[in-house]
């Protein structure tokens, strides 16, 4: 999906600071401008993200399960870990690998000192997949839309942000 053009030079954001501010809200413009650019930041970079990755067959939350199996020492991880690592809901993390599973990406198989942790486990084409997939996004995470220093700048308040948030962050 590419973003939609206007019919107008206007920023959507900007006005719509302008209209919290003119409404009474302006301890709040800032704040919904911040959150609404983050939003609109994240739907931007998606529309590059998610054509590269529809090539290999996957999605982004198919595409973090994998990667993760990839790093993994071992490459299989119990389906908990990943749910945690991933800040997604055991669920999500079920009905990815159950498409992974399906793809011939992941395997399924019981821990033999604990046969009730179930592993999700890295097949040979998975790997090769998303080691295709890695090479092929980085093109797309080594030119974000701004440079290196205020990549690195915007991460660490980004990082601040999700910290105070009540995220995980290490600093």
């Amino acid at each position: 999906m590419r973003h939609v053009s206007r019919s107008d030079d206007r920023d959507p954001i900007a006005e719509a600071h302008r209209q919290w501010a003119a409404h009474g809200w302006a301890a709040a413009a800032d704040g919904m401008a911040l959150v609404t650019s983050v939003v609109r930041v994240q739907q931007l970079l998606m529309e590059r993200i998610d054509p590269v990755l529809k090539q290999h067959g996957l999605t982004f939350a198919r595409y973090e399960i994998l990667r993760l199996l990839a790093f993994s020492q071992a490459g299989r991880m119990p389906m908990m870990r990943l749910g945690s690592l991933l800040q997604v809901h055991p669920a999500s993390v079920t009905s990815a690998v159950d498409r992974l599973q399906a793809q011939g990406y992941v395997d399924r198989e019981r821990r033999t000192d604990d046969r009730r942790v179930v592993l999700a486990s890295l097949t040979d084409v998975g790997r090769a997949v998303v080691e295709r997939a890695t090479l092929d996004l980085n093109e797309v995470f080594s030119t974000p839309g701004i440079g290196p220093d205020d990549v690195r700048d915007l991460t660490d308040l980004l990082t601040r942000l999700r910290g105070a948030a009540g995220d995980t962050v290490q600093r």
